[in-house]
């Protein structure tokens, strides 16, 4: 007579991938957050490390928003973790925030693309936008070492 469609597990499993997404990105910026530390440490001047230090501030925000998010969704508190090594080397610890943060780009817009929620979809691509701004500046002092 009235088909009726049962979305309940489309919406959960949606849901459930959401939740392990912005899991795994909180996993991410905290990781980038003490990689990032190390490398302003590294840095061969005081403009750079300000800079560096700039985008890790950055980090720490989409932490926060990314942690909120979670709650929101799971009503429980994340329990960060570094899930990758970073570089003791400038210039490898460079390359490796480059490639780490347009790596991010693509996953947090893959996030917004994903989700039917407004607020997140705008959080992810205002964070995919900052992280973009963030691999060029790793380009830009990459590219200066020579």
């Amino acid at each position: 007579m009235y088909p009726f469609k049962n979305n309940y597990n489309v919406n959960y499993r949606q849901t459930d991938n959401l939740v392990s997404d912005i899991e795994r990105a909180i996993n991410g910026e905290y990781s980038a957050i003490q990689c990032y530390a190390n490398i302003a440490r590294m840095a061969p001047t005081e403009q750079v490390r300000n800079q560096i230090l700039e985008i890790r501030k950055d980090e720490q925000k989409h932490l926060q928003q990314f942690v909120q998010i979670y709650m929101s969704l799971t009503g429980r508190q994340p329990q960060p973790k570094i899930v990758e090594g970073c570089p003791n080397n400038y210039r490898e610890g460079l390359e490796f925030a480059l490639l780490d943060e347009q790596k991010t780009v693509d996953f947090y817009l893959d996030i917004a693309d994903e989700t039917n929620n407004q607020f997140i979809k705008e959080m992810f691509r205002r964070a995919a936008a900052d992280e973009q701004n963030h691999a060029v500046w790793f380009l830009y002092y990459l590219f200066k070492q020579g």
